[in-house]
This record gives structure tokens, sequence and C-alpha cells, in this order.
């Protein structure tokens, strides 16, 4: 079959180049940004363009900051585990593995966590995720490098798996972590410091992106980004950048699977996400055919096969990481979200917010430069 899936422009920059680009700018030698002495990389969970650029009103600061270039395209499926994994290795999924939020272990009956589910799932964060982090190995070399995120996560096996070998210090609230990110890179010279911000994405998962309260964490997040970068020391360079983007799904836009049709007829295990599921089935071509003859017309629906030959999860997939991915994949293309309505616990279906899939409005993230990146 030919698959119409959206055209990535050759040119097009990519989030895992993000903190390589970072790191070369500290010797002067980055194709993206301008010389600088330290370098801070503020992501900013759930932050797409698209969002953005609609709520412009209440994010005048960033919206001032952001020129019409100032973009990175996340990667596939664009959801956190996959993104930060991608941002903070600088390689894609088919290398570091991390190819979803839930996927199957190969040779297991089942399909764990790979954002929260470390702890609960057994998951090794020295072998599950597959590449060496940037953070340990710029800190083996000796540089200066510093996580600044909520306390919650210091001991996580997610972090761990990340962002070992950086200094990890702890932040309450935005404004706290971003006052101490500016404090690290003014006294570290040649510091490399990531501040993780994750109250937008939470409030959009929870009431959308459409709503006041998330225009309210915006304009909460934008005041002080402002004042973030009014106190950067001459010649640390910041980004502001985001690891996907959100679309609203109300609950009349749900599909509710397993309780009539065929759809999950020989599938084995659903994982993935709403969005973007991972089908795994032995008999992958019926399945597909089953889901393209039912879905077609709001999701782009791929085999396995199909999927690494377009290079959905990289140029290249290494054989450890592919029976992880779904024999199925299906990406929503509309405003829908797929669930199967035979689990027990029903509390996902209250999310709004979404992401996981392909469109632009998931996947194009912003990518501002603040002090010494910020454009002449």
């Amino acid at each position: 079959m030919t698959l119409s899936l959206p055209v990535e422009p050759a040119a097009a920059r990519s989030l895992t180049g993000v903190v390589p680009q970072l790191l070369a700018s500290l010797s002067g030698r980055s194709q993206w940004f301008a010389p600088a002495r330290s370098a801070v990389i503020v992501l900013v969970d759930g932050l797409g363009r698209g969002n953005l650029t609609a709520r412009a009103g209440h994010a005048r600061f960033l919206a001032a900051a952001m020129g019409k270039r100032d973009v990175v395209r996340s990667v596939f499926p664009s959801t956190t585990a996959t993104a930060l994994t991608s941002l903070l290795t600088g390689v894609d999924a088919g290398v570091h593995g991390i190819v979803g939020y839930r996927v199957r272990v190969p040779g297991a009956g089942a399909a764990v966590n790979q954002l929260k589910g470390w702890e609960t799932d057994g998951l090794d964060p020295l072998t599950w995720q597959r590449a060496v982090p940037l953070l340990e190995s710029e800190s083996d070399s000796g540089r200066p490098c510093f996580v600044v995120s909520r306390a919650k996560y210091e001991s996580s096996g997610f972090t761990r798996a990340l962002q070992r070998g950086a200094t990890f210090v702890a932040g309450a609230d935005p404004e706290a972590r971003l006052t101490a990110a500016a404090e690290l890179a003014a006294d570290h010279p040649g510091a490399l410091v990531y501040v993780y911000i994750s109250e937008l994405d939470t409030v959009g998962h929870a009431r959308g992106w459409e709503s006041d309260a998330w225009i309210a964490e915006l304009e909460r997040l934008d005041a002080a980004l402002r004042r973030f970068s009014d106190a950067l020391a001459p010649g640390v360079g910041a980004v502001v950048t985001g690891d996907h983007g959100m679309v609203d799904v109300p609950a009349h836009r749900h599909v509710l699977l397993g309780t009539s049709g065929p759809l999950l007829d020989e599938v084995d295990i659903v994982a993935g996400e709403p969005r973007m599921l991972h089908l795994y089935s032995e008999a992958a071509d019926r399945v597909a055919d089953r889901w393209r003859e039912s879905e077609s017309g709001r999701a782009w629906v791929l085999t396995r096969d199909e999927a690494v030959a377009a290079g959905l999860f990289g140029q290249r997939v290494d054989a450890e990481v592919l029976p992880r991915i779904g024999d199925v994949l299906v990406a929503a293309r509309a405003a829908v979200a797929y669930y199967d309505d035979r689990l027990a616990d029903k509390k996902a279906q209250g999310m709004v917010g979404q992401h996981g899939s392909l469109t632009d409005l998931e996947r194009i993230v912003p990518l501002i430069g603040l002090g010494a990146y910020a454009a002449k």
C-alpha cells in the first residue's frame, strides 16, 4: 500500500539535535546557536508551537521572542518518555529503545510503562534505555552538568535512565527552578543545565489546552521566563522548548474498543497511548486490514515493517528494539482517542489534552533562544 504520512522537509531540525548543538555552542562550533559560556535548556512539557501561537496574547514574552524559524520537530511517538530520551541522548527511538508510553517487553505477555513504571514494572535504567545519556558523558569529561526539577523525580528510574551523571537540584515550582538554573549557569562556566517544567502538561491533560486553567498556567510560565531571561548572566545562553504539543479530545470523541466490533480480534496486547496505539498480534496483516477498513479516515494505520521503512523511529532501528514496537501502529490524525474499554480502570478516559501522534500540533515545538542565544 502507499502510505500518506506527513512530509518532513529535508532540512527540518529535530529535537534530537538540540543538546548536541548547545554543547557545540560552548566551544563556538554550533550551527544553530551563537557562542555561549554556559547553556541552559528549559523543557516545558506539553508546550507545542501551535498551542503557543494560538494563545500568543497570553504569552507575550515568549511570543515576542519566538521567530518563524524558532521551531524543531519532536520525535515519534510524540510522547514524553520517547521525546525526553531522544532529547537527552541525542539519538532516535530506534536506537535508545524507548518507543512509546507503554510497550511490550519482548518475550513477555504484558506491557510496561516507560515513563512511570521503572520501579513497578522492573525495568533496569542502565540497560532498558540503550544509549549513553549526554549528561553522563559530558559529566565524565569534566563538564559541570545539572538537572533542575521537582524533588519527587530525583530518585526515579526514568531520571536515572536519562539524567545520570548530573547533579540534581530540586525546585518546588517553575519560578524556583528557573531561578536556580540561572544561578548555576552563572556560577559554573561551561555548564550544561537542564530544567524540567511539568505543570503546563499536567493542566493540559486534566483540563485541555483550550481551557482557562491552561491559559492561566501559560501566563504564569511566561512571566517566570521573562524574569529568568532578565536574570541570565552575560554570555549565558538559554533555549525554551517542548517535548510535544497537545490536542484536546472531549469524551464524545473517544473511540471505545473491545465492547463490540472486530478491531481487537486477534490482538494480544493493546499498548502505547490513546492517540498512538501499539497493537501486538501474531496476525498483524489481518489486524491492520481491519483497522484500515474502519479507521483510515481518522488515523494512520501501519504495520511495524511499514513504520520502520518510513523512518518513523529514526533511520536506524536496532534488532533489540524492533520487537518492542507494536506489530500494528494506529496514529490518530483526527481529534479522536482510542481506549481499551475492557479495562476496569477508566481513569485515563478522563484526560482531555492528548498527544502521541504525527500531527503538526503534536510534533512541532518551539525552540526559543534567550540570553546569548536570543535572535539579534
